[in-house]
């Protein structure tokens, strides 16, 4: 099992009171599809740099760190890509901890 960590931009456009249970639910889809969720922050809400369709300018950004095989993140970008309220996901291979020198 490799690890990945998952940015989400959440679609928050007329909906800040539910980005909890948004979080919830990518957690959920993560431990459905066969992950094991390590660690989620929540960042805040921040404005895009470039803005393409002014009903989204900003959004609200989450971190999720998480443990599955290569073929999970396939199922996952699927997943999200149809989400009505994730607007965009990214997914990298987490960085191994530094070892300290001690």
């Amino acid at each position: 099992m490799n690890k990945y960590e998952g940015l989400f931009i959440l679609d928050t456009a007329g909906k800040e009171e539910g980005i909890k249970d948004v979080i919830d639910k990518i957690e959920a889809d993560i431990v459905a599809a066969g992950g094991k969720v390590e660690t989620v922050q929540k960042m805040e809400k921040r404005p895009f740099a470039r803005v393409r369709d002014k009903r989204h300018s900003a959004g609200y950004y989450v971190n999720v760190i998480f443990q599955g095989s290569p073929t999970l993140v396939a199922q996952l970008r699927t997943k999200f890509a149809l989400s009505q309220d994730v607007y965009r996901a990214v997914f990298t291979l987490a960085p191994e901890p530094k070892k300290s020198d001690k």
